[in-house]
């Protein structure tokens, strides 16, 4: 085990800011009752860990792991190792999925244990989303492999936001929509949400046109994938049929393509989803904009909504089913690149951040 605690933050203010701290090395012997001690063995990176910073104070992403402002910690998602507990139901050994910080190391006080899971009850998280606060036994989940551990992380969060937002579009049965728009189409959520509509579309019996709307220099590798029926970059929203029905997800956050999108659709802009923050520099543009009002779709509270309505086992049940046949896909086209230590880290989070990681490369990274 590691003699220090080093954890990656970044300027709350300043996302451009970003710098290591050496935090205190915390020992089995300083553990309170009722503790257990998590060691970080690795983690994924995406963009969607740049919309958890740009969203940090407005979604409360900084709490799950605070540190001294000005800094933040940005919650990622991985696997992690029990290396001391003082908690009766929790053993040395144990291995965990969920969310942790960039570091070493995490003290958690589990609580609602059971055979699959536990949920983090330190006092400052308790007015957290519990999605975020569940820590996954591996050795008790049905989807884990060892050799898939790597695709889980980088893609199992985003996935998960994909199929919330594939049910929840289709109970609206898609607001009566010919076409739905993904902004930021190579993300990988806009990818998984792509693959489960064109997956389904038979079974739905609903001939939706799957738009993508993508960079020049993404446009091949989207319209490689076969996910998306139509593939248009940003600079030809103007092509479009604007008499079409149409639903917008936007992923990427930025304003002015948002509003590019409803000006030109107008009232044919029957429904706007507003998901993430990919273009986190760019969320201006105009707020006064034809057709549907903007939506922001927050996954957690979907989820926590949908499951009291068909159950938290169906819900995951019809999840499992998207999840197999997707990570099929994905292994055909992804790339994992794994990196180690402080500078690579430091590095890994500066080109997300810029927009540098090409849509076919997985982030994994080991502290």
């Amino acid at each position: 085990m590691t003699d220090s605690n080093h954890t990656f933050v970044v300027d709350q203010n300043d996302l451009e800011n970003c710098a290591t701290l050496e935090l205190p090395h915390t020992g089995a012997d300083q553990l309170a009752d009722g503790e257990a001690l998590l060691t970080v063995d690795h983690f994924a990176f995406t963009a969607n860990n740049i919309t958890y910073a740009a969203l940090g104070k407005r979604f409360k992403y900084w709490d799950f792991f605070p540190v001294e402002a000005p800094w933040g910690q940005i919650p990622v998602w991985g696997f992690a190792d029990v290396t001391a507990s003082r908690h009766p139901e929790i053993k040395t050994g144990t291995r965990v999925y969920g969310y942790l910080p960039m570091a070493n190391q995490l003290i958690v006080k589990p609580g609602k244990v059971s055979k699959s899971s536990f949920l983090d009850t330190a006092e400052h998280r308790q007015h957290l989303a519990t999605a975020y606060n569940q820590y996954l036994f591996t050795v008790a989940d049905p989807a884990y492999r060892p050799e898939h551990e790597a695709l889980q992380m980088l893609l199992r969060p985003l996935l998960i936001t994909s199929f919330l937002l594939d049910d929840f579009l289709a109970t609206q049965d898609f607001f009566g929509a010919d076409q739905i728009i993904l902004t930021s189409a190579s993300s990988k959520t806009a990818l998984g949400l792509a693959f489960m509509l064109q997956h389904q579309r038979q079974a739905r019996g609903k001939q939706l046109t799957i738009t993508a709307l993508t960079s020049p220099g993404n446009t091949a590798f989207v319209e490689s994938l076969g996910y998306y029926d139509k593939v248009v970059s940003y600079a030809d929203i103007g092509k479009l049929d604007a008499t079409q029905g149409t639903v917008s997800v936007d992923f990427a956050g930025n304003g002015e393509v948002l509003a590019d999108l409803h000006k030109h659709f107008a009232d044919n802009m029957l429904f706007s989803s507003l998901v993430g923050a990919a273009h986190w520099d760019a969320r201006g543009g105009d707020k006064n904009m034809p057709g549907a009002k903007p939506e922001v779709f927050f996954a957690p509270g979907y989820w926590e909504k949908r499951g009291k309505e068909v159950g938290n086992a169906e819900l995951m049940q019809n999840f499992a089913k998207l999840w197999a046949p997707l990570v099929t896909s994905v292994e055909g086209w992804m790339k994992v690149t794994e990196l180690k230590g402080q500078e690579s880290m430091r590095q890994a989070y500066l080109d997300t951040l810029h927009g540098d990681i090409r849509p076919d490369q997985g982030l994994i990274l080991k502290p």
